[in-house]
């Protein structure tokens, strides 16, 4: 066995139906006393509900999240949160909401800090990363901070019941994305690979049945592990080329996060697959196809397309003539990858990626 460091990250976790009913007690063991609710503007009704939840505990409601995290949004919502004299934020939604609430903990960072409650509705997996991102003139900036980590994350299945099944799949997939790349991160380790091929196998899983019927609560709880799992693996390890290129297409072009996600990561793994044959094994081994060269590409590709999630970047917004752009930025900076960054060969991935053609 190679040699290897494992840093656990410091969250906690707190999983299963009914789990929102233990919020204000997680309020009370972090010491905190007015939290700021935090959302989308689509999922306001669910910021009052969780407001309604805390009654005086709630300083307010920000329902102001957006893609990507502008970077007038995040100081927006810090502004907020010092004028009504909260002292945490509950952040429901996705990643854009959790990222605002990360945001706001950076700012604080030099004020002793501001602690996030994470309740996630979907399975981004935001929520167990110290990662965060900013967008800014049209460029999305990422970084790491363990400050920004939420220190507790509240999994609920009942709360995703409402996620509509096109972003259930996408979002999903996003989660096995996390995964995939922890497996062949260079500072990866035998736990981290446990949890990813875990997650994917999880998320793979549960997708057929939420299909067939989105309200299946088992199926539910099932892709929210996964998420779980994903998300810390992509908390632990470094990102390589598939999440550069979907920060960069999502920042740059603006395009929807998990729907950029579900698109390259296919082709990302082609990209990377002679490189990286272990990794892709084990994601093989995970998603339950044959075994090839290409499989674990082919096995994420035909698993979008058999439940209708989109496999073209044209589809969801890409123009043609922001391929070369997109290639360009890619390369500009250097970053942890399997296989060597070929301005080429991304080129030609983003083509792939464009058009939806199959891996191999």
């Amino acid at each position: 066995m190679k040699a290897f460091v494992y840093q656990a990250n410091p969250s906690r976790v707190v999983f299963g139906l009914g789990a929102l009913q233990h919020l204000t007690r997680e309020i009370d063991l972090l010491g905190a006393k007015r939290a700021l609710v935090l959302s989308t503007p689509e999922q306001a009704d669910s910021a009052r509900r969780i407001a309604e939840l805390l009654g005086e505990r709630a300083a307010g409601i920000f329902p102001e999240a957006r893609m990507h995290v502008p970077i007038a949004t995040a100081r927006a919502a810090r502004n907020e949160a010092r004028r009504l004299g909260a002292d945490c934020a509950v952040a429901i939604g996705g990643g854009s909401t959790i990222g605002i609430g990360k945001a706001i903990a950076l700012e604080s960072a030099a004020e002793g800090g501001f602690p996030i409650i994470a309740i996630p509705t979907t399975y981004a997996g935001s929520e167990m990363t110290p990662i965060y991102g900013l967008t800014e003139g049209g460029m999305k900036k990422t970084g790491r901070d363990p400050r920004v980590l939420p220190k507790t994350v509240i999994y609920d299945p009942e709360l995703t019941l409402t996620l509509p099944l096109g972003m259930t799949l996408t979002s999903a997939l996003n989660a096995i994305a996390h995964a995939s790349e922890g497996l062949y991160a260079p500072d990866g380790s035998p736990i981290v690979a446990l949890m990813a091929e875990e997650g994917i196998r999880a998320a793979a899983a549960a997708l057929p049945r939420l299909a067939a019927n989105p309200r299946d609560l088992e199926a539910r709880s099932d892709a929210l592990y996964a998420a779980w799992l994903c998300g810390s693996v992509l908390g632990h390890v470094s990102m390589g080329l598939h999440h550069k290129l979907c920060h960069t297409l999502g920042g740059s072009f603006d395009l929807p996060h998990a729907e950029v996600h579900t698109v390259i990561l296919p082709h990302a793994l082609a990209y990377n697959a002679s490189h990286a044959p272990e990794a892709m094994r084990r994601i093989t081994r995970a998603l339950g196809v044959a075994d090839g060269p290409l499989a674990a590409a082919t096995g994420v590709f035909d698993l979008a397309r058999a439940h209708g999630a989109p496999t073209t970047l044209r589809d969801i917004g890409m123009p043609a003539d922001g391929l070369d752009r997109a290639a360009d930025l890619a390369v500009q900076n250097q970053y942890p990858n399997p296989r060597p960054l070929e301005r080429s060969g991304i080129r030609e991935l983003l083509q792939h990626a464009f058009d939806g053609t199959r891996p191999g």
